[in-house]
């Protein structure tokens, strides 16, 4: 046994380091090749079961915390005088500071990027849950992109027509943010299996597939238009996740997980007038730790 989960957790360090590799050479691909491989990995362990593992009808949740991490992706920015898009954009999350507050202030809690589910054990080993990833996309400031398309009427600099010129993302040009935050509510499907049991204390290795929908408050301001910050339904999204659970007293657990998925958002709003529109695709991953309690129902097999 000691043996099978020191090489889970090489195998672990292994695929860690060679995704930070592919994510500087191979952009989004490589947040799907990443959690396949592992999947992959962890089924083929032949992880023997660390003892009885009575989980149907149990009722989780958990809270916590997750740092998030985005491919480039082409903008495209639509409205009544300008239609244009920018290529190859950057953009990075927005960590608030550890600290008791606001991270553990109960009218604080929502600030820091946060994950929270709720699940059921529809068997020892599966469960479906639902559950908020809120997460923070913020566009870098000042990077030079590719601009293609025309701007008329925006009495800026800015007016013109573009055909893969170079652009100086400006405050004066745009501010771009899903902030508050890009908040993705999804619907998951998991396996869970008990891997060690040592007293009141169980590992568990989970996997599992995500879809929903996005709803983030944009924060934009574009063209000199004032700015915009309102929630709405922009897109959707699928993920795959796999984590490490030590659950505890069998009420409690701390879960560690990887996360990556795809976003697509064809809807975003970016102006007062319902007519300014903006749309972008991307590769995301979240490295997530969270604390969760479990309810025995009592209406398991």
């Amino acid at each position: 046994m000691n043996n099978d989960i020191s090489s889970l957790f090489n195998t672990l360090y292994s695929y860690i380091r060679v995704f930070k590799i592919f994510n500087h050479r191979m952009r989004g691909f490589s947040f799907v090749i990443f959690f396949l491989f592992l999947s992959h990995q962890i089924y083929t362990q032949g992880l023997p079961s660390g003892g009885q593992n009575p989980q149907k009808g149990n009722l989780y949740f958990y809270w916590g915390w997750n740092s998030s991490a985005y491919s480039k992706s082409d903008i495209t920015f639509t409205g009544q005088d300008y239609d244009f898009t920018l290529k190859d954009v950057k953009a990075k999350d927005r960590q608030s500071k550890f600290g008791l507050d606001p991270y553990f202030n109960p009218l604080k809690i929502s600030i820091p990027q946060y994950n929270f589910r709720v699940g059921y054990f529809i068997s020892d080993n599966w469960d479906i849950s639902i559950g908020m990833d809120h997460m923070k996309y913020v566009v870098v400031q000042d990077q030079v992109v590719k601009i293609t398309g025309d701007i008329a009427n925006s009495q800026t600099v800015h007016d013109g027509t573009y055909a893969n010129d170079d652009k100086v993302i400006s405050t004066d040009f745009l501010k771009f943010e899903h902030t508050d935050g890009l908040n993705y509510f999804n619907v998951s499907i998991r396996r869970s299996d008990e891997v060690l049991a040592r007293g009141k204390f169980k590992l568990f290795v989970t996997e599992g597939l995500e879809a929903g929908v996005l709803m983030p408050k944009t924060n934009t301001t574009l063209l000199g238009n004032e700015r915009y910050d309102e929630f709405h339904v922009s897109g959707y999204g699928f993920s795959t996740v796999v984590g490490l659970k030590v659950a505890f007293l069998e009420k409690f657990f701390v879960q560690s997980e990887f996360k990556g998925g795809y976003m697509n958002m064809p809807d975003i709003r970016t102006t007062k007038d319902k007519a300014d529109r903006a749309s972008q695709r991307f590769f995301f991953t979240q490295l997530n730790i969270v604390f969760g309690g479990i309810i025995r129902l009592g209406v398991g097999g």
